[in-house]
Order: C-alpha cells, then structure tokens, then sequence
C-alpha cells in the first residue's frame, strides 16, 4: 500500500531535479536563432558548427573599430601616460566624476597593469596599507583586514577588477602596446606647457636604431598625466623628457626602500610638475628623490585619486590655454 501523499518527502527530488541538465534533441542551431547558453552547447558537440565568416570580415571588424578610435581620441580631453595600478586609478575616477571628458590612456606592453599583477617576489598577495582599503571598497575587490593593512588574496584580483571596470567606461580608450615617444609643448609664461603626447606603436619605438622613417603620431589634450613607474626602459619617461628640455634641472633619483616614509611622500606629491603634466606614482620618486615602498600598493592606488582630482582642477584652465 502506498503511504498517503502528505506523507511523501519531494525535497530530494527537486533538488536533484535543479541540478539536472535540461534533455536537448535535435541539431544546434546557430544561425539567426536566438541567444544560446552554454548549457545548451555543452555535450552537443558532434553538431556544433561556428557562424561562417569571411577573413576580411575579421580584419574589418578590428581595423575599423581602432581606426575610429584613433580619428576620436586624437583630440582628448585627458591622456594618462601607463596602464598601472596608479595610471588606471587616475582613469577610474575621472571616468566616474566626469563621464563628459574623452580620456586616452597609453600603455608601452600588450597587457595593462604594470607590477600589479603580483605581489612581491613573485609572490600573489597584494598588500595595502590602511586607508588604501577605501579604494579597494569603491572597486569592489574582497581583502583581508589585518589590522593596520590588508591583503587582497591574489594581486591580479585587484588589477584585473580595476581595469575591466576602467574600459567599459565609454568615455575611455585604452591602446596598449603603444608606446610614448615624446611630449607636444607650447609657449608658457617664458616656459612652456605640455599639450599632448607624441605616440608609436611599442615594437616600432623599440627598432628606431635599425629601422628608419617611421615617424610617430599624436594625440592633443589639455593635461596629461605621466605614470609610467621608476626608471626602465619605458620608466620615468615623463620626467627624464622634462630634464632633456631643460624644464628640470635633474632627477633627484629614487631612493632605498622605506616603506613608511615612501608611500605617504608618493601620494602627498602627486601634483602637476610643468603647467599640463601631472606625475603620479614612482615616476615621482625620480623627480623628488623619494624613497622606494616595495611590494605595497596603496600608495599607487591613492596617488592615481589624487592625480585624477589635481588633473580636474587644473582641466579647465588648460583647456582655455590650448583653446586660445
């Protein structure tokens, strides 16, 4: 005799039911259906078949898209000279405070993000100083709280969060692998203004001495914003240029490391150098002959606010400048 139905427990049934892949029949179709799920292509794969497609329709779809960039972008309003943590921490907070400004961010490597992709001697976790912790909030990345400072669980958590955040902006256009070969100037109070970038493709910057004629190209903007790391081969660019055009005197040179006294003076001296040219991050260790922080970011996080907050003060006067 079966037990009355009240009785009968359906729980485990439902639940095993959730979980089961819904039963498909018939072929995959791709063509002008609807959206699929990757459920619905899984363990399907003797009819799978791709969308055809011409090869130019491939060269097309890239080359159109980037060809339009560079005709939109070559009037910007900002220009953030490296993709690092502190170059796409400038990026994020002008692309959330002013959605009206076109933004071109340059990065010398194929993949964004300078050091920030691990933490210290290879090693994954991210550490940051308190109150680096607020950024980390405004972003959205999960850490660990240790008192005094945090620890994000894999430093590629933190770059990778930020830069997709930093991209779908539609104000802001990345070109990785180009590189920064020189700055625009003009006239300035008996100095001069920086009034925008002078740009290459990375591998054509890097072949200069056994390749000839392959001019630059350049993008106009306002300000610029220079935080392309301590002195490499792409480093301190920014400010070793202000040296050559006799803006500077020298470069103080970066010093040993002290984390205590380099992070606050990093984020502290964040300004504009020459009228145009804000520097942010270990670019400015070279300028003032700051010390080195080692494997902790929040002192690259911080000083990308600040450099977006001075480069906004300072927008509309030098847009006025340029404009007159």
């Amino acid at each position: 005799m079966s037990p009355p139905s009240a009785l009968i427990d359906h729980s485990t049934e439902i639940v095993e039911l959730a979980h089961k892949k819904p039963v498909l029949t018939g072929p995959v179709q791709v063509l002008n259906g609807p959206t699929r799920t990757v459920e619905e292509i899984a363990e399907r794969w003797d009819d799978f078949k791709f969308s055809p497609i011409r090869e130019s329709q491939v060269s097309r779809a890239m080359t159109r898209r980037y060809f339009k960039d560079l005709d939109t972008y070559a009037e910007s309003d900002i220009v953030i000279v490296g993709a690092g943590s502190c170059g796409l921490s400038a990026a994020y907070m002008i692309g959330k405070t002013r959605p009206d400004l076109k933004v071109a961010i340059i990065e010398a490597s194929v993949s964004p993000g300078g050091g920030a992709w691990l933490g210290g001697q290879l090693f994954s976790a991210m550490v940051m100083r308190k109150p680096a912790d607020a950024f980390l909030r405004e972003v959205g990345v999960e850490y660990e709280d240790e008192g005094d400072f945090v620890v994000v669980k894999h430093a590629a958590l933190f770059t990778s969060t930020l830069l997709s955040k930093v991209i779908q902006f539609p104000n802001i256009k990345l070109f990785n692998a180009t590189a920064v070969e020189d700055l625009i100037t003009r006239p300035s109070g008996g100095g001069i203004r920086i009034a925008g970038v002078v740009t290459n493709w990375t591998l054509v910057t890097m072949h200069h001495d056994d390749q000839s004629c392959m001019d630059p190209n350049t993008i106009n903007a306002p300000v610029v914003i220079s935080t392309t790391g301590h002195d490499g081969p792409f480093g301190a660019f920014s400010v070793k240029r202000l040296v050559s055009m006799q803006q500077i005197q020298k470069l103080g040179g970066m010093r040993g490391l002290d984390m205590n006294v380099a992070e606050d003076a990093i984020v502290k001296g964040t300004r504009e150098v020459v009228p145009g040219l804000i520097v942010g991050g270990m670019e400015l260790s070279e300028i003032d002959g700051a010390n080195r922080m080692g494997p902790t970011f929040g002192a690259m996080a911080l000083s990308g606010v600040k450099a977006a907050e001075e480069a906004l003060k300072v927008f509309e006067v030098r847009k006025n400048e340029n404009n007159s």
